[in-house]
Order: C-alpha cells, then sequence, then structure tokens
C-alpha cells in the first residue's frame, strides 16, 4: 500500500480491505497486493524469470486441454528458454547501464482476445516488474488453462510469487483507483473506451502510462506471387488464424485486402474458395453474425458509392469490392468474415489509409520490399510490415512502443 508521507492511517487500511474485497484472485491474494510496493523490483531478463517462463511452457504443454487451443500452444511457444535468450540478447546488452524494473505494473487486459493478459504479464516480468494483471471479466478457457500453469510452476520459485498476481473484476471505478494509485506503470489494452476510463483513475507523479488504442490492421496480396505458391492450403490456415480465429477482432486481424500484381482475377477466386472452404470446416458461425455484417454494409453503402458486394454462397464469407479507399472507410468495419477489398497498381494509393496513425499492421504475401516507398513517405500509421499467418505474433516491440523501454528505468553509474 502506498505512502504519500507519513503512515497510513487506519481509515485508509479499511478502505483498501473494502475495495481488494470486490477483487476475485485466481492467483495471488490481497496480502501481496498490500505488500507489493515493498518488493524489490528485478532486472532485465533476470535469469529467474527465464527459467520460471522455461517451466511455464513445459507445464502447459503437459496439459492435453491446452493442445486444443492453438493460441495456448504458440504462446507456450513463445515463451522456451531459446525464444527468451534470443529476445534477450536483441534487447539487453551487458556494457549498458544498469536497467531494472520500474516497480508495480498495473496491466488491464482486453475482453476479446483470451490469452493477450499473458503475453502483457510475460513483458512485465522480463522487464523485472511486479505485475498486477486484470484478465478478462468473460470467461475462457484458455485463462483458466495459462492461470493453472502458472500457479503450479509457481510453487517451485518461491521468490517470484510477488511478482505474479491475477485479478477478475467487472468495470470498477473504485478498483481502478486503488491499483492505479499503487502503480509504477499502468499497460491499458482494449482500445479507446477502456483508456478513457482508465483515465478517470490518476497515476501517482512519477509513473507512467502505456496505452494500445483501437488500431485496425490490412493485408496485401501479391497476385503473381500467391498464383506461384505450391501450398494455397496453407496461404488459407495462415489467414484463418490471422481473422477468423480471433472472430477478426483482433487489432493485428486484416480488415482490408488490397489485391497487387497481373493475375489478380485468377488469385480472388482460388484465394477465397480456399478460404471459404476452410472457414466452413472450422468456423462456428451464427446467424446473428450474417445480420451484422449484412447491417454494416447497409451503412457503408449509404456512405460511400464506391463499393458493391461480392456475390458468394452465404454470409460465411462476406466481401465488398471497393473502386477507391475512402479515409474512413475503416469505421465502418465488422468482423467474423467481413472483409473490404481493393485492387491497387501502385502501393503509394495506400499513403492516405496508412497515414491513419489507427492503421497497426500490413499482412502481406509476396516482397517485404513492395512496402519500402510507402514507409519511406512519412505515414504516421502501420507499426509492422508482417507475413500473412504472422500478424498476432506478439513482440516486445508493439504497436511502435518498444516495451522494455517503457517498461524498465536506467540507472547511470559513472
Amino acid at each position: 500500500m502506498r505512502r504519500l508521507g507519513g503512515a497510513a492511517t487506519l481509515m485508509q487500511i479499511n478502505s483498501n480491505r473494502e475495495v481488494l474485497n470486490k477483487v476475485t484472485f485466481l492467483l495471488g491474494d490481497s496480502d501481496i497486493v498490500k505488500t507489493a510496493e515493498n518488493t524489490a523490483p528485478k532486472g532485465i531478463f533476470d535469469d529467474t524469470v527465464i527459467s520460471f517462463l522455461n517451466d511455464v511452457s513445459r507445464e502447459i504443454m503437459k496439459n492435453k486441454a491446452a493442445r486444443m487451443y492453438s493460441d495456448v500452444v504458440t504462446f507456450a511457444f513463445w515463451i522456451r528458454k531459446t525464444s527468451m535468450l534470443k529476445m534477450k540478447t536483441r534487447f539487453f546488452e551487458e556494457s549498458a547501464p544498469l536497467r531494472l524494473g520500474r516497480g508495480i505494473a498495473f496491466h488491464i487486459a482486453p475482453s476479446n482476445v483470451p490469452v493477450n493478459f499473458a503475453y502483457s504479464l510475460v513483458s512485465g516480468l522480463l522487464c523485472g516488474n511486479i505485475n498486477i494483471v486484470r484478465v478478462p471479466s468473460k470467461q475462457f478457457p484458455q485463462v483458466d488453462i495459462l492461470a493453472d500453469a502458472f500457479a503450479k510452476t509457481l510453487d517451485d520459485y518461491e521468490e517470484l510469487k510477488p511478482f505474479v498476481v491475477l485479478v477478475r473484476y467487472m468495470r470498477d471505478k473504485e478498483i481502478n483507483d486503488f491499483f492505479s494509485s499503487v502503480c509504477d506503470v499502468r499497460i491499458v489494452w482494449g482500445g479507446n473506451n477502456t483508456i478513457a476510463e482508465l483515465r478517470k483513475s490518476p497515476l501517482p507523479p512519477r509513473s507512467t502510462e502505456i496505452t494500445f488504442a483501437d488500431r485496425f490492421s490490412i493485408a496485401v496480396i501479391d497476385s503473381d506471387a500467391y498464383m506461384d505458391s505450391d501450398d494455397k492450403r496453407g496461404i488459407a490456415e495462415n489467414f484463418y488464424n490471422d481473422t477468423y480465429f480471433s472472430d477478426q477482432n483482433a487489432c493485428t486481424s486484416p480488415r482490408l485486402v488490397v489485391w497487387m500484381g497481373s493475375r489478380i482475377k485468377e488469385a480472388k477466386e482460388l484465394f477465397w474458395k480456399e478460404e471459404h472452404a476452410l472457414a466452413a470446416k472450422k468456423y462456428q458461425f451464427q446467424d446473428i453474425q450474417g445480420v451484422n455484417k449484412l447491417t454494416t454494409f447497409c451503412l457503408a453503402a449509404m456512405e460511400f458509392d464506391c463499393i458493391r458486394k461480392e456475390e458468394g454462397e452465404d454470409n460465411l464469407l462476406f466481401r465488398i469490392n471497393n473502386a477507391e479507399i475512402p479515409d474512413d472507410l475503416m469505421d465502418y468495419r465488422d468482423n467474423s468474415g467481413y472483409f473490404y477489398e481493393y485492387d491497387c497498381k501502385d502501393i503509394l494509393e495506400l499513403r492516405s489509409l496508412c497515414n491513419n496513425m489507427s492503421c497497426q499492421t500490413i499482412g502481406y504475401i509476396g516482397d517485404s520490399s513492395l512496402f519500402e516507398p510507402l514507409i519511406k513517405s512519412g505515414i504516421k500509421g502501420v507499426d509492422r510490415v508482417v507475413p500473412i499467418g504472422r500478424t498476432m505474433d506478439f513482440d516486445l516491440i508493439w504497436d511502435g512502443y518498444n516495451l522494455p523501454a517503457l517498461m524498465t528505468r536506467t540507472v547511470v553509474i559513472e
């Protein structure tokens, strides 16, 4: 419990206790929270933390239920020791000034991406912080699987127990106020509304904030490269994982598919045929999703004269052809298989759209050098350009933020 000068009063102690009584602890408890400010942060990429994460990975993979969820398996693969040591090489220099965790990190995970909380937690751990993580209020089996793996592994890492606290609570400003008042860095996922809500809860003067606002992403497909590929089914799987797997809710999920090259017509036909077959086999489509997509299209059609719906077997795959790309097209985006399409001759045609700071990721099929003129044109958006199938791959540089730089403090000793 943070003291702003002098001893805490009995009223403050009782008030904090009542706030924490409204919180469900999946991992850790109120006593750990109350004494968190007395826990010394660790250095960046601490060896014990790396060893712990490797053991968490093993614990996850021992769980048969975990193997049912590709996002959980991907996370387990990411936190292996080999992966963490490669990351340490990228972000850590022995000769650099001393870097320590900032202290208490308060994480607010998004409600619609089950494993995001775990990536945020690991980022905080690698940076040496004590982590209080609010998991999604919605029940996801992936959350339970991961929380259980962390809990079992912590039994062998007593010194790390104060560094991992997982909490669940409904929207509650009083709880947000408390956790914000004791944190040294606040990490807010979940979009603009969540950010606005959390900013009603003041931070201490020396505390910092990292926010992940509403973003959208696009895909650019070189039709010639696609047609030359011998693994069109694999490409369909990759695109499915980038889009349908998260109900297209992730900020990394492409909403607009841009086609380039000399074989656009035949590439489109094959690409969407493969994707529809895969989605029909794997995706659990609900009638309300079809209604929502049709409603969104009607609203967009009233706003833009340049769009038309492509014919299709059903509403599982909803495609809208664009003769041009209005600047506010992404204000009319939807999910669950809702795609705008645009045939492009010059990559700089995308400059206006990508100059929007809400544009996050470009997933591509083809050659990444294609995007150099676009990036070098000085656009304010686009923080990542990655192959299709990797748009959801998490990294410590995310949304243009260097998380190790922001979640640590640098101590200069001369």
